[in-house]
């Protein structure tokens, strides 16, 4: 086993191995093979293939010299007008090598840019038109200024779907010779609920322990309880026995390490699949939301996730 990161070992290399986006990769691929784009908005969650595709568009479109055509910047570090003014410029104002036109500029997490950032950037897109492209990506485009939207196509990332997760997963088992349990591949899903980067990490990490990973090995990787177990502890309250449903949640909550927030959130995903009418869900949805927010404001965890099960036990009472 090599001492590479797998996501980078297992990154797309060509635009048939990015998964999960058909109609984005169809539509890219299109401008690749005409050497006529747009500037792009890959806008979407973590971990689903916006910097592998700008990486399969890149190397698509110049073959060999990609890298002295191609300007890669994480917004979320340099951040300030500085950078979009130094750095951006002088790498636009010169020529492309090569027969395409023009060279890209990949703008990582640029929702981080300050807006005014954002208004230099829209000048400079406008200024270097005739020498370059660039693509643009961020978690949500809501946080893009409106000017820099309107000169983009954008294009909106989904989360993997089940089957194409399962198809990396299998892949990289393959290829690395481990040997991975149905429950764990199903736990991965679960854990990472498309998230790519995350599974592959998740994975990586399970390889070092062991070839043959189940998903008591995921779960307990990822920090990430059982969902029977946060169920048992829903199901304890809702038949009022606070003392064992408040012990059990300490216990989970030590055993793997996990805070306030990453609890109310399973518990939140657990609520809709308990055996209980839906208007005792919808009640425990609102206390899970309400806890949350109080916790994100600076109240104590432990006080926030009491009160939650004491109010689970008085649902449970009506």
């Amino acid at each position: 086993m090599t001492s590479d990161i797998w996501t980078e070992k297992y990154r797309p290399k060509v635009f048939a191995d990015v998964l999960g986006q058909d109609e984005i990769v169809k539509r890219v691929e299109a401008f690749v093979n005409k050497k006529s784009m747009p500037h792009l908005l890959f806008s979407g969650p973590a971990g689903v293939g916006k910097t592998s595709l700008a990486l399969v568009t890149v190397k698509a479109l110049f073959g060999d010299s990609w890298r002295s055509n191609f300007l890669e910047l994480n917004a979320s570090d340099e951040r300030g007008i500085d950078v979009v003014r130094n750095k951006v410029k002088d790498f636009a104002r010169t020529r492309a090598i090569g027969d395409v036109p023009f060279k890209i500029i990949y703008l990582d997490e640029c929702d981080a840019l300050t807006k005014e950032a954002q208004q230099a950037l829209r000048r400079t897109m406008e200024n270097y038109t005739q020498t370059c492209r660039f693509v643009l990506s961020c978690n949500y485009s809501s946080k893009i200024i409106d000017p820099i939207q309107s000169r983009c196509a954008i294009f909106r990332f989904k989360l993997l779907p089940k089957q194409d997760l399962i198809k990396v997963i299998n892949s990289i088992a393959e290829k690395e010779n481990i040997n991975i349990d149905d429950s764990a591949k199903e736990a991965l899903f679960n854990i990472c609920d498309g998230d790519c980067r995350r599974a592959e990490n998740i994975l990586q990490s399970s390889a070092v322990i062991t070839d043959h990973i189940t998903d008591e090995i995921i779960y307990s990787l990822a920090s990430v309880a059982r969902p029977k177990e946060i169920k048992e502890i829903i199901q304890l309250a809702l038949n009022n026995k606070f003392i064992d449903s408040r012990k059990k949640l300490l216990d989970i909550m030590l055993e793997y390490g996990l805070s306030g927030l990453d609890i109310i959130k399973q518990i939140q995903k657990e609520v809709p699949k308990i055996d209980a009418e839906n208007k005792k869900k919808m009640e425990l949805i609102e206390f899970c939301g309400e806890a949350e927010f109080r916790m994100t404001e600076g109240s104590d965890e432990y006080v926030q996730l009491e009160a939650l099960l004491a109010k689970i036990v008085l649902v449970g009472y009506k």
